[in-house]
């Protein structure tokens, strides 16, 4: 079995942002943020999901949710 992993979905600013999120959901993705104001959905899904989300109608690209560790002002090294 695959693990849940998290992805941000790019979408078309041509499409309806919420329509979108709702099919997404309904083909398995767990939606954790709808950022309208800069066309990306966030959320968590197993690899096999995420590859058929990238086949729905409006969606542009789909990447993994990675996370930084910025350190504080004046540290060296901060990825």
């Amino acid at each position: 079995m695959q693990g849940i992993e998290l992805w941000i979905i790019t979408i078309s600013s041509d499409q309806s942002i919420k329509e979108i999120a709702t099919r997404l959901s309904a083909e398995g993705l767990t939606i954790r943020d709808v950022l309208e104001d800069i066309g990306c959905i966030t959320g968590s899904a197993d690899i096999a999901t995420a590859d058929r989300l990238k086949k729905i109608e409006g969606v542009v690209d789909i990447a993994p949710d990675m996370q930084i560790e910025i350190g504080p002002p004046n540290a060296g090294e901060t990825w």
